[in-house]
């Protein structure tokens, strides 16, 4: 592949935060999106309450000439009240990302849940876009020949592949890409980062993990079960070389698995949740159809950066999140976060030399 083939043409503001609302004064953003019941498109943004508690909102996508324009509010469908969604000093459920997988005739939303010991994923399934069911938190199983333990650290930019594939040994499974992170300072003040031993990149970056479809089969809740864990990405380009995460749920394509995934260069301040000193760019790569552990293709530099000025002043300066990816009509829109205060949309290109 001599020239990476996909591209993003910035097409503008989606959703703000609307005047008045006590559940957006701190923002609307980072939202996943689902195909409803009735055929229409949803948003599902991370609203943001004062003291920064989050909830995942539901509102439907407005369309002009198939262009996606505005939305209308429809309620929340998802609350911080279990215990393990509350922290000592925050509460929230956080960023979510929801993918169909026709396997099991669901959407699997993965979201942050922010409890006692910070960031988290957290796993509900629904039928629609409204009734969610929560999994649970997710666990790690350990591996002794890698000789870590997954379940110890915050993790978060937490996505399903829609379509199942074969893990390592060959077995068809369902898989998911993560970033764990070494930073425990957040829930223990003091501490320093302690990552694995044998790590290729210490600084945090995008794994895989697989759950058998036969287990799944068996028991819904082995979902949040995730085994034979491996990385995937570490930050390369300058436009990363801070940290990475994935970004929409991976899009099937001619070359493989394409992943549009975010970079962050900066300085990060240990045990801050809203970091304040970072540029967060859109990239991508190309996984291997088969073993999409395996990168083929990545762009050396950032396909959206925070050039607006949604992008570029908010709750975050500097930030472009992606997080949804839907076809309309034949065109892919990518929709993202903006300066963690408001939501864009993008079209994705594909060339075809």
């Amino acid at each position: 592949m001599t020239s990476f083939p996909y591209s993003l043409t910035r097409l503008g503001l989606l959703m703000a935060p609307e005047p008045g609302n006590e559940l957006e004064v701190e923002g609307v953003l980072n939202p996943a999106t689902v195909r409803g019941a009735d055929g229409s498109l949803y948003l599902l943004p991370r609203l943001v309450a004062a003291g920064n508690v989050s909830r995942v909102g539901l509102a439907k996508i407005e369309l002009k000439d198939a262009v996606p324009v505005g939305v209308s509010r429809e309620g929340v469908v998802l609350e911080p009240d279990r215990s393990w969604e509350h922290g000592a000093q925050n509460a929230g459920v956080e960023d979510p990302r929801v993918t169909f997988l026709p396997a099991l005739g669901l959407n699997v939303m993965t979201y942050v849940a922010y409890g006692p010991l910070g960031p988290r994923t957290g796993i509900a399934v629904s039928p629609d876009e409204r009734s969610w069911k929560r999994l649970g938190p997710v666990t790690f199983e350990y591996d002794d020949e890698q000789g870590f333990d997954l379940g110890l650290y915050p993790n978060k930019d937490t996505v399903f592949f829609p379509e199942v594939v074969a893990d390592p040994d060959g077995v068809p499974s369902f898989a998911v890409l993560h970033r764990p992170s070494w930073d425990l300072e957040g829930i223990r003040p003091g501490e320093v980062a302690r990552p694995p031993a044998g790590l290729p990149d210490e600084r945090a970056s995008i794994w895989i993990s697989f759950m058998p479809v036969s287990a799944v089969e068996e028991d819904l809740g082995a979902l949040t079960w995730w085994r034979k864990h491996r990385v995937v990405a570490t930050p390369q380009f300058p436009f990363e070389e801070t940290k990475i995460g994935s970004g929409p749920a991976p899009l099937r394509v001619p070359e493989g698995w394409l992943l549009i995934h975010h970079g962050v260069v900066g300085d990060i301040v240990p045990g801050v949740d809203q970091q304040k000193n970072v540029n967060y760019a859109a990239g991508a790569m190309i996984l291997d159809a088969d073993e999409p552990w395996r990168v083929v293709a990545r762009t050396a530099e950032p396909l959206l950066s925070a050039e607006s000025e949604d992008e570029r002043e908010g709750i975050v300066a500097n930030v472009v999140f992606p997080t949804a990816i839907e076809e309309i009509d034949g065109r892919q829109f990518v929709f993202y976060g903006m300066a963690d205060a408001k939501i864009g949309v993008a079209e994705l290109h594909r060339s075809e030399q």
